[in-house]
């Protein structure tokens, strides 16, 4: 499912700009939900872990700032500078993006697999299971995922629940 879309570097990104790369972990995140800010330096890290290993991130704010006016693409650029993000954070100014992916929630993650034109999903879901303490998580979906595929294994599980805050679209708030 490919995109072109702004990013807080001033740069846009398509897919392709990806192509070395055989995984994508796709985050579809925000500024204000506080799962989504609960998550970010556990991304953050994951990140940097993952990134070596060929699986990168790249974080997409599918929010409406009509809605949610701290998912501005101007206060995003604020906050990757905060919190120095080493990834693309993206923004889906047509919100045709997270549909196309079938994102729900703040957080929400995809790890991809890109084979040829193709693109796999080999899991969406929730980081963790515990957002309120990384200290306290006992299940570390997204990296077990990751992992496995590392190993050559499938992940399992290679669905989770995402947990957080409704994508603020402006077709739906209508």
């Amino acid at each position: 499912i490919d995109f072109n879309l702004p990013a807080t570097d001033g740069n846009r990104y398509q897919l392709s700009d990806f192509d070395k790369y055989k995984y994508l972990v796709v985050f579809f995140t925000c500024n204000h939900c506080p799962y989504a800010i609960a998550y970010e330096d556990r991304i953050i890290a994951l990140d940097a872990k993952y990134k070596a290993l060929g699986y990168p991130v790249i974080a997409i704010n599918p929010n409406d700032p009509e809605i949610a006016p701290e998912d501005s693409f101007e206060k995003m650029i604020v906050r990757a500078k905060e919190k120095d993000f080493k990834f693309p954070y993206l923004f889906d100014e047509t919100q045709e993006v997270y549909r196309n992916y079938g994102a729900k929630r703040t957080p929400h993650v995809y790890v991809v697999q890109k084979d040829g034109k193709e693109l796999l999903v080999r899991y969406i879901g929730a980081i963790d299971d515990n957002y309120q303490d990384a200290a306290k998580v006992t299940s570390p979906y997204l990296s077990n995922a990751l992992d496995a595929l590392i190993a050559g294994k499938s992940p399992d599980p290679d669905f989770t629940k995402a947990i957080g805050c409704s994508i603020k679209d402006k077709q739906q708030m209508k």
